[in-house]
């Protein structure tokens, strides 16, 4: 399969649905994630994709740890800063089995789980977020797709949407552990497209 690394001028949507459109004309079930660093418009990519295409979509900033499962150990992990445990229970594993299940969503603003959410797989099922492509369930993915941006503009980003505080958050906690992740699994360097967002997300 052809790597594509993109350089500023990106432009790549219609790049990026030409690839899952050759995907889904190779199987009858496809299961797509899209990882990469924070900021770099995961989540943007993953909401025009799922307004494209009649698809699955799931977020893994549903599945982070809750405050009982956030031990020193789990979380000098790498890939420990989600309830991977879950993720693969729950939903990976139903995939595979093409069976219709149910997860419950966990609220960061709350620290507990919420609602529950019904999925029936689908031809298309899109994994958004870091951690999406975590070698417990590497092999169960048919595509992979790594956004990443320079760590100035990454911050800034993060400044822009989140405010200080949080960006402060980002800095000693969150960051540390995606880069660790990133750097463990070689997480880049096993995806099928790896993109430098270094524009703004609405560009796509």
């Amino acid at each position: 399969m052809d790597k594509r690394i993109a350089d500023k001028a990106f432009t790549g949507l219609k790049d990026i649905m030409a690839f899952i459109d050759r995907s889904l004309d190779e199987a009858d079930q496809i299961i797509l994630a899209i990882d990469g660093n924070s900021g770099a418009g995961k989540s943007y990519l993953a909401s025009l994709l799922a307004g494209h295409y009649d698809c699955n979509l799931f977020h893994m900033d549903d599945f982070f740890l809750q405050s009982h499962q956030r031990t020193p150990d789990r979380l000098q992990e790498p890939g420990g800063n989600i309830d991977y445990e879950r993720f693969q229970n729950e939903v990976i594993e139903n995939l595979k089995r093409r069976a219709t299940f149910r997860y419950q969503q966990y609220d960061c603003s709350q620290a507990v789980l919420t609602k529950w959410i019904q999925k029936t797989p689908k031809k298309l099922n899109i994994i958004e977020g870091v951690y999406s492509m975590h070698p417990l369930w590497n092999e169960a993915l048919d595509r992979k797709i790594f956004l990443s941006l320079q760590p100035e503009e990454q911050l800034e980003r993060i400044r822009r949407r989140s405010g200080e505080e949080m960006l402060e958050r980002f800095l000693k906690e969150w960051i540390p552990l995606e880069n660790r992740y990133f750097r463990t699994f070689r997480i880049a360097e096993q995806s099928d497209l790896v993109i430098e967002t270094d524009f703004q997300p609405y560009d796509l």
